[in-house]
């Protein structure tokens, strides 16, 4: 019989994997898996789960946010021949989830995609030759919200909870003067927002930087917001980011990897969880380090779909 890892964070969210669990297994069950569960309870939890346990298995399955989801895919970098992977998003922006477009209403639809979903390639992060990301690097303003937002909160108000968490942080708006070289490119200014990312979501906008996201292309999407001059900058800047309009304050662009150079330390995030302080940060893109199964059609399905009237 196959043996399956079920690496779950059981506070995720509002917890609703606690009363989904049963269901979830009898799916792992009827597609011929023997089911072993294990419950993270604190950070490193699933880096640990997937590292140390993972190797004895067919498949992983992990269910939690974004975050969970980067703990499992970095212990799983240290696995000889990784095994499957898929993902039951249960977090409360679940911002990988829409890219790999997985029900987030229905655990029970997206644990049959976990098992027998489309197999995705995916590009992911190598940040200053140790850590991994999924999804995403930020730093600048709203970037904090994800890890200060106290868990009860996020699972009282569920998405809003970031909202007001990201207002506070506007009362405190901070600059960056950095130097950035990227393939090919290499600019210096001050910022208040910069982002590294392989998903159509982030912090629950869409097509932000207004680019083509491939996931296995082995290019990251780049977006870098300069620091506005005037209230009135400032406000461009937010209607912007509401409409999916970039105006001259935006920089968008592609490339396997990218330096931020700075003179004071710069706090970044990576999948939403506090990534440091760096006066120097390169960024490596790990061409389809990982495959997940997913909701999404296969790309070459896609191309040779015809075209609907």
């Amino acid at each position: 019989m196959k043996k399956l890892l079920f690496v779950y964070n059981p506070h995720a969210g509002k917890a609703r994997i606690t009363a989904q669990l049963g269901k979830v297994v009898e799916v792992f069950q009827a597609q011929g898996y023997l089911t072993t569960l294990y419950a993270t309870q604190g950070k490193g939890d699933g880096v640990w789960a997937a590292a140390a346990l993972g190797a004895d298995f067919d498949h992983i399955v992990c269910c939690g946010g974004d975050g969970t989801l980067s703990e499992v895919v970095t212990g799983m970098r240290s696995l000889s021949r990784p095994p499957r992977l898929g993902y039951i998003p249960a977090g409360t922006t679940n911002d990988f989830s829409k890219t790999l477009e997985l029900p987030l209403d229905d655990m029970v639809a997206a644990a049959e995609l976990a098992v027998a979903g489309h197999p995705q390639p995916c590009d992911v992060g190598l940040v200053n030759g140790e850590h991994l990301f999924s999804y995403v690097a930020a730093f600048g303003v709203f970037t904090e919200t994800s890890y200060a937002t106290p868990q009860p909160m996020k699972n009282l108000l569920g998405h809003t909870a970031y909202i007001l968490e990201g207002i506070r942080s506007l009362a405190n708006l901070k600059t960056y003067h950095l130097r950035v070289i990227w393939d090919g490119g290499m600019l210096e200014d001050d910022f208040i927002y910069g982002m590294v990312s392989n998903s159509i979501s982030v912090g629950g906008f869409k097509g932000l930087g207004g680019q083509k996201v491939v996931l296995d292309d082995g290019l990251f999407e780049v977006l870098l917001v300069r620091a506005p001059k005037s209230l009135m900058d400032l406000n461009q800047v937010a209607a912007a980011l509401m409409s999916r309009q970039p105006n001259e304050n935006f920089i968008a662009l592609q490339s396997s990897q990218i330096r931020f150079e700075s003179q004071q330390p710069v706090s970044w995030t990576l999948d939403g969880e506090f990534g440091g302080a760096h006066q120097m940060l390169t960024i490596e893109n790990l061409p389809g380090a990982v495959t997940i199964l997913s909701g999404a059609q296969p790309r070459e399905e896609q191309e040779t779909q015809e075209p609907i009237a």
